[in-house]
C-alpha cells in the first residue's frame, strides 16, 4: 500500500451522494470520503450513513479509497471509525501534532480489523496542518501504519497567522520539511490542495513546483483539477527514455564485468540509478507500457 500511485486524493464531501455516487468514474488515484472539515456538525450523522451506503454500493474503480476521520479528540471519532470496513484502504487523519496520537489510532485499527475481520491492513495518511505538526513531521512519518504525510496549507497558515498567498512563500518552509521528513523515514509525501478550481495555469505551476520538491502526488477539490496533476506528476516519454538509457547501460556493464558504468560518457551514480528505477516504477503504475514507447 506504501508503493501505489498516488499522483492524486480527490476529496468527496461525505453528506453529497451525488457526488460519492459518481466517485469512481472520475479516476483519481485516491478517493477521500469527508466526514471532516466538508460537513458541518449538523450533518455529521447524516454523512456517516451516507458514506457506509457509499462504501457498500458503490465501485470506485481502480482508486484507493480512504476515509478523513475527525480528530481523535472531538466527540465524532469513535462513531467515524465504526464504520470503517473491508472496502477502506486508509484513514486520513487531521491535524495531526505528534507520533502519539497516530499511535492511539493504530490501536484503534488494530481493534477494528481484529473485531469485523479485516484482512487488509489499513493504512493512515497523516495531515500536517499546524506549525506543531511540522515540527514533529518526522517522528509522526516514522509512526505505525503511516503510508504518507499529506499538507493541509489552509489550517497551517491560520494557525502560524500567514496569509495564503498565489506564490505561496510562506507555505516553502513547511513543504520542505514535509518531504524532508517522509522521505527519511521512506514514505511519500502528497501535497495540498490548490483553491482555485478555475486556475489550470496556476495549478499546473504549482503541481510542478511540489513536483521539483520532491511531492509524490497533490489533493484536488474538484474532479477538474485531476487531468493537469496526473501529467504533472507522470513520468514524460523523455524521463522515461533516459531513465531506461540508464537500465542498459548498467545490464551492459555487468554483462562485460565491468564495475564502471557509463552512458554518454558520463559517469552513472547510485542516486541517478535510483531515480530511474523510480521514473520507470511510476510509469509503469501510470499504465505507461515502457516496453513499447513510441518513436521520437
Amino acid at each position: 500500500m506504501e508503493d501505489r500511485l498516488r499522483r492524486s486524493r480527490l476529496f468527496l464531501p461525505g453528506n453529497n451522494p451525488k457526488i460519492l455516487q459518481d466517485g469512481g468514474v472520475f479516476e483519481a488515484d485516491s478517493v477521500i470520503l469527508d466526514l471532516e472539515d466538508a460537513v458541518s456538525i449538523n450533518s455529521k450523522d447524516e454523512a456517516r450513513i451516507l458514506v457506509k451506503w457509499a462504501l457498500r454500493e458503490v465501485d470506485f474503480g481502480d482508486s484507493e479509497v480512504l476515509i478523513r476521520v475527525n480528530h481523535p479528540e472531538t466527540p465524532f471519532f469513535e462513531a467515524d471509525m465504526e464504520i470503517v470496513s473491508q472496502e477502506v484502504d486508509g484513514i486520513v487523519l487531521p491535524k495531526v501534532e505528534s507520533a502519539a496520537q497516530v499511535e492511539e489510532v493504530a490501536a484503534v485499527l488494530d481493534k477494528v480489523e481484529a473485531e469485523k475481520g479485516i484482512e487488509k491492513r489499513i493504512i493512515i495518511i497523516a495531515t500536517m496542518e499546524s506549525a506543531l505538526g511540522i515540527m514533529n513531521a518526522y517522528d509522526i512519518a516514522r509512526a505505525p501504519r503511516v503510508a504518507a504525510l499529506a499538507f493541509g496549507a489552509e489550517d497551517f497558515t491560520k494557525d502560524i497567522g500567514a496569509e495564503r498567498t498565489p506564490e505561496g512563500k510562506e507555505l516553502w518552509y513547511a513543504r520542505s520539511a514535509i518531504v524532508t521528513a517522509a522521505k527519511a523515514a521512506g514514505i511519500q509525501a502528497l501535497d495540498t490542495v490548490y483553491p482555485n478550481v478555475h486556475d489550470d495555469e496556476g495549478l499546473r505551476a504549482e503541481t510542478e513546483a511540489v513536483r521539483r520538491m520532491g511531492f509524490d502526488g497533490k489533493s484536488a477539490i474538484h474532479p477538474n483539477q485531476i487531468g493537469v496533476i496526473h501529467d504533472v506528476f507522470t513520468p514524460s516519454l523523455e524521463e522515461i527514455r533516459k531513465s531506461l538509457a540508464v537500465m542498459e547501460a548498467i545490464k551492459e556493464a555487468e554483462e562485460k564485468n565491468s564495475g564502471v558504468i557509463a552512458l554518454n560518457g558520463r559517469m552513472i551514480d547510485r542516486p541517478v540509478v535510483e531515480r530511474a528505477k523510480r521514473v520507470i516504477r511510476l510509469a509503469e503504475a501510470a499504465g505507461i507500457d515502457t516496453s513499447a514507447l513510441p518513436e521520437e
